[in-house]
């Protein structure tokens, strides 16, 4: 029988918290099967596991368990990433989402350093423990808390000096997962072993086995633990994890491309209009630049609302807009970059040329925001740590001129021979500059142990055909001049293309749970 929780002493505002306690936790999975139960998580997802651990080497050996869940962080970057406002942090501290309003955008996961949110297979929303607040708003304890043979589970006011949970975390020695992140954790560990709290402490078993399953790899799953180097001295194998799926597979790193591609080619010709190279009635500024940017752009938005899990909510972006969120900054620099190009499409027909000149106020620094806001999206996917480099706006920037030359090329030979020969050195000048910068992301010693694991996945691991791939074909882009624009154009953009992904699906790559 669910036992009622004590009541409230304490003026001050309620704040839930919770300790799991490891020195009495037996890994029986009861809190998993009945948070299922109590919240029908669907089968293939889970809001909370039991992940083992095997430490030391026989006869030393021994057991560890981690119980994972949501960490219900005081300052949960989920909430600040979501869009729509689905993810929202109560006034009693708990995060908790609102599955009639998400998109199905997956930002949240990307945000999340504990991976403890996931899309539900048969509604497509996001989800997550929310520690039962249905049972808390009446009185009840949470269902994992409640079966718990060992009481290893407990959950109260962290403002109650009285409350069980107030008085372990003030007084006794506890952990919280990946304190570096700043999120205020309010699940604290009493009694975790290391090897349990980092998901790169311990080494996946051989043969690819965990002790009731085979581990799912491949694809976008991500299983804790480290093939071959690991982030601790101690003999740690991954005994049972639960794989995750990254959240933005292929599309996404199309996105970057062709967003990439819509912004360079208007950004690109205006460059060659303001530097004399064309004329402000020439056939490349006047129809070329606008028509390629907007079918791009065009591509773009429709790469993003496919990636939506519910795609029929996407208008939810500018109806329900929760302004710290850059997916919604950006759908608003885009919405004001189309504005400009169909603008400079209507002057186009109504041959208004003064009206271009007009727009290239507005239209540079919307197409050079439209290139490098992504930046500022990854950045806060604070989970990703090798998208955390301050380096990646300009790196957006450069290749957006690198794409915006290419596809302005085959337009120039048609109608435009002068504009050729610069193009191609701009062409060839954004090529190097981006092989350098390639050059500087694999070579300098990243901050964290993530980066470094993302780095590794993305030269050497699962990403490294496309990364080496990219790098090859943009050091060949290098001789534009030389090898002429229908050889150094697709190669240029598939390079850039097969780049995109490397870093895209590499920065997921790396376990958090």
């Amino acid at each position: 029988m669910a036992e009622p929780l004590p009541a409230q002493t304490n003026p001050e505002p309620l704040k839930w918290g919770k300790v799991i306690d490891h020195s009495c936790c037996i890994g029986c999975h009861a809190c998993t099967t009945v948070c299922k139960s109590e919240n029908e998580v669907p089968l293939s997802v889970t809001r909370t596991y039991v992940k083992y651990v095997d430490v030391g080497t026989f006869p030393q050996a021994r057991r560890v368990f981690q119980v994972t869940r949501c960490n219900q962080c005081e300052d949960p970057p989920c909430v600040a990433a979501c869009p729509t406002r689905a993810m929202h942090q109560r006034p009693d501290g708990i995060v908790d989402f609102d599955k009639s309003i998400c998109i199905g955008c997956k930002a949240c996961i990307a945000a999340c350093p504990y991976d403890a949110i996931f899309i539900n297979p048969e509604d497509h929303s996001a989800e997550k423990c929310n520690f039962c607040a249905h049972r808390l708003d009446v009185g009840l304890e949470p269902a994992c808390v409640v079966v718990c043979p060992t009481e290893a589970i407990m959950v109260g006011d962290m403002n109650e000096p009285t409350s069980r949970v107030a008085q372990m975390v003030n007084r006794q020695p506890v952990s919280v997962r990946r304190p570096e992140k700043e999120t205020h954790p309010k699940l604290f560990y009493r009694g975790a072993h290391q090897t349990t709290l980092d998901p790169l402490a311990a080494q996946r078993p051989p043969g690819g086995l965990f002790i009731w399953s085979q581990q799912k790899q491949g694809g976008q799953s991500v299983v804790s633990g480290s093939p071959e180097v690991t982030n601790s001295s101690a003999a740690a194998v991954l005994a049972y994890d639960v794989p995750h799926k990254a959240p933005w597979d292929w599309r996404v790193s199309l996105y970057t491309l062709t967003k990439g591609i819509a912004a360079g080619a208007y950004l690109v010709a205006a460059l060659l209009v303001l530097f004399g190279v064309i004329d402000p009635t020439s056939t490349l500024w006047f129809w070329a630049a606008p028509v390629a940017a907007g079918a791009f752009l065009g591509l773009t938005g429709a790469l993003l609302i496919w990636d939506l899990d519910h795609p029929a909510r996407f208008y939810m972006i500018f109806t329900r807009s929760q302004w710290r969120s850059w997916l919604v900054r950006g759908s608003y620099i885009i919405g004001g970059y189309s504005a400009v190009l169909g603008l400079h499409f209507l002057a186009s027909l109504l041959g208004k040329a003064h009206w271009h000149q007009m727009l290239l106020w507005p239209g540079i620094p919307l197409a050079a925001m439209t290139a490098v806001y992504t930046a500022y999206l990854f950045a806060q996917a604070k989970a990703r740590d090798l998208w955390q480099s301050p380096l990646l706006p300009p790196h957006l920037l450069v290749q957006t001129l690198l794409a915006g030359s290419a596809v302005l090329l085959p337009f120039a030979l048609l109608w435009e021979p002068r504009a050729v020969t610069p193009l191609l050195w701009g062409l060839a000048a954004t090529s190097l500059i981006h092989v350098l910068m390639l050059l500087g992301e694999i070579t300098l010693t990243h901050s964290t142990a993530h980066a470094k694991a993302a780095t590794h996945e993305m030269i050497g691991g699962r990403f490294k055909a496309f990364f080496w791939a990219g790098l090859a074909l943009a050091a060949i882009a290098i001789a534009a001049p030389w090898i002429g624009a229908p050889i150094a154009v697709p190669l240029a953009l598939i390079g850039l293309f097969a780049f995109e992904h490397a870093y895209v699906q590499a920065g997921q790559a790396v376990p958090l749970a």
